[in-house]
């Protein structure tokens, strides 16, 4: 299966509490599943919520900010953003899902958004079913997609010693899960981006960050076509390769490039591309919607680009025309200095050395 179509499940254990069931049914649900997994090109990222130890949610914007001042929610939030899925492991406790996993829905946002969630839920009476229409509830409230296969476990009917008795109809449910799961994340794919965890920063407010996509290369070029025929006029030449590309142009380059993108609700508003080329991280298309300049969002692009820079960089390097004054101010203020090789007598190629990653970070 083609590598674009590898799909990412995170399966969540829901319990938090000494001696709880959940590790030893997510290990079964994995290990049931694996061969199953592997041929629809499915990798598993296991998630342990009492090894997260998030604590009650104690960020001060809202997580539809996708602003979140704590370590340990980047981390939550990097590692839910990276799923194309959920399988959540969870208990019932008096007819309703424990209150760490509606802690760990409620500490983010769009990280969940247009991705599908299965359960396997346990418990005695209910086999845990009651927790699970609790907490769909509060995935179709953050846009997740519950599928309709589930595994549902008696406790009492299927685990014996703390192992889980052979079953052979559960398994198959199981299987169905996962089947379920990866096609809806497949067709639910174009409707979600990444959301980058990965800056300092935060992005401006209001703005939201992520990765494009090949279906983004249209938007890029309009956004470009306008930002570069002020440059065009300002450095009185034509031939600025950012002009003169079409839309197979960019679609050529985004495959060997990572752009990032700045979106103001639906609309593209900013964007940098970076690429590693030896030892020098390449920074270009830095870029800001007209109507969006003056307000601080170049330059912060230009500090996620360089927080990207990874550790086998030496120097980070970027291009601007020679009569960009203001673009050329930025970037003298950021500690870039004209390159000794100036191939482009129209433009003018800056450097500047990284000493260590500490000075990045």
């Amino acid at each position: 299966m083609s590598p674009n179509l590898d799909i990412r499940i995170l399966v969540i254990t829901a319990s938090v509490r000494p001696g709880r069931l959940g590790q030893m049914i997510a290990k079964w649900f994995i290990d049931t599943t694996v061969q199953l997994a592997t041929q629809l090109a499915i990798t598993y990222i296991e998630a342990d919520l009492a090894r997260l130890a998030l604590p009650f949610h104690d960020e001060s914007e809202h997580p539809s900010s996708g602003i979140y001042e704590h370590a340990y929610t980047r981390e939550w939030a990097q590692l839910v953003d990276s799923a194309d899925a959920f399988i959540i492991v969870t208990p019932e406790y008096n007819y309703a899902m424990p209150a760490s996993l509606k802690n760990a829905m409620d500490c983010l946002s769009r990280e969940w958004a247009y991705k599908p969630v299965g359960f396997v839920s346990y418990g005695n009476t209910s086999a845990g079913t009651r927790a699970v229409v609790m907490a769909k509830q509060v995935a179709t409230t953050l846009r997740m997609m519950p599928i309709g296969a589930a595994v549902s476990l008696r406790i009492n009917d299927e685990i014996e010693t703390g192992t889980m008795r052979h079953n052979e109809r559960r398994d198959q449910q199981a299987e169905g899960v996962i089947r379920e799961s990866a096609r809806l994340a497949r067709i639910l794919r174009p409707m979600r981006r990444p959301i980058s965890t990965v800056t300092i920063d935060p992005p401006p407010r209001g703005l939201v960050l992520s990765v494009a996509r090949q279906a983004d290369a249209g938007e890029i070029l309009s956004l470009q076509l306008c930002c570069w025929v002020a440059e065009a006029i300002l450095n009185e030449r034509l031939d600025i390769p950012a002009l003169g590309e079409s839309l197979d142009d960019v679609t050529r380059w985004l495959q060997d490039w990572t752009f990032w993108c700045l979106h103001d609700g639906g609309r593209l508003v900013g964007g940098v591309r970076v690429q590693l080329n030896a030892t020098t991280w390449e920074i270009g298309r830095l870029m800001v919607a007209p109507d969006y300049a003056g307000a601080g969002i170049g330059r912060w692009l230009l500090r996620h680009a360089e927080q990207l820079a990874p550790s086998e960089s030496a120097q980070i390097s970027l291009t601007t025309g020679s009569r960009s004054t203001r673009n050329l101010q930025m970037y003298g203020r950021a500690g870039y200095l004209p390159d000794h090789d100036q191939p482009d007598p129209g433009a003018v190629r800056l450097a500047k050395p990284i000493q260590s990653i500490e000075q990045r970070r």
